[in-house]
């Protein structure tokens, strides 16, 4: 992204006309209650893949969420807290 090296693996990536859903596995246990308790390095890491695949998919939304395999639960990311996290801006 720009000038910055990303390297890592997609878990499970969905596209739709006009959207690309990101899903990465988790296997905390227990997960986070909430997205306030999401350890930085995974919302750096979605942050990152958003970056990249909005470069990858001009025209797209592209949404992230974290699938805790600890209680199958789903964890939409809000797109203000992956901006707060996004490479350059930490």
């Amino acid at each position: 992204v720009g000038d910055r090296l990303v390297s890592g693996q997609v878990d499970r990536l969905l596209v739709t006309p006009g959207r690309v859903l990101v899903l990465d596995y988790k296997t905390n246990r227990p997960p986070p209650a909430g997205v306030e308790g999401v350890p930085v390095p995974y919302l750096r890491q979605m942050a990152a893949y958003r970056a990249v695949l909005r470069q990858a998919f001009p025209g797209h939304a592209v949404a992230c969420a974290l699938v805790w395999t600890y209680g199958a639960r789903l964890m939409p990311l809000p797109e203000e807290v992956l901006d707060s996290h996004a490479p350059g801006a930490w």
